[in-house]
């Protein structure tokens, strides 16, 4: 179960997009990393450079890898919908994703840990395939032996995640409900899909 696990300042300064939440280093060094940082002489991207960078930063954003994501895409493109709209709905459709949305868990690889060390349920089954595929009305709970696990508790108690329309969550039982798949409005990352479509296009 290959993942990421690289520096993530480096990355979020890459994109000039705070990817990995709130980043003091990026706050102090708004430029893209290299040895001459901010003197040196960059040339004009070009279009297949704009397109893959977009690419690249949504596979960092939700923490998956070439392969996945490009078989991700390709379902998508199989899907009836705009190509686009239906890949990034996917990837929020992840339980790992859903996990880290419902404020289980500060980020996503947090939320991917605990999906995979068997802490999180799927209506009232333990899955840890972190890629699993929610459905509308599915139920995720936090494991009860686990409700007490202090990375838990703490992510729960100090929850900031904004409210979600397709997302309902439920303090007392430790438990959300994936109310629909949500539409692209809904869906906050500031990734430019349609580049990525172009990109797998050609």
């Amino acid at each position: 179960m290959a993942r990421y696990i690289g520096p993530k300042s480096k990355i979020a300064r890459k994109f000039g997009d705070p990817i990995y939440g709130p980043d003091k280093h990026l706050d102090r060094k708004n430029f893209p990393p290299g040895q001459h940082g901010m003197n040196k002489k960059r040339k004009k991207t070009s279009e297949y450079g704009i397109q893959l960078q977009e690419k690249q930063k949504a596979k960092y954003t939700y923490g998956i890898l070439e392969r996945q994501f490009r078989n991700t895409f390709e379902k998508a493109s199989r899907s009836k919908g705009v190509t686009g709209e239906v890949l990034l709905q996917m990837l929020e459709a992840r339980l790992d994703n859903v996990v880290y949305r419902l404020g289980i868990s500060p980020t996503r690889a947090g939320a991917r840990q605990l999906v995979s060390h068997r802490h999180i349920t799927v209506n009232g089954n333990v899955i840890n395939i972190p890629s699993c595929q929610l459905k509308p009305g599915d139920i995720i709970a936090v494991r009860e032996k686990s409700r007490s696990l202090e990375a838990i508790v703490d992510a729960i108690s100090g929850r900031r995640h904004s409210k979600l329309s397709w997302l309902e969550w439920d303090d007392a039982q430790m438990a959300g409900k994936f109310m629909s798949v949500p539409d692209r409005t809904d869906i906050p990352e500031n990734i430019k899909e349609q580049l990525i479509v172009e990109l797998y296009s050609k």
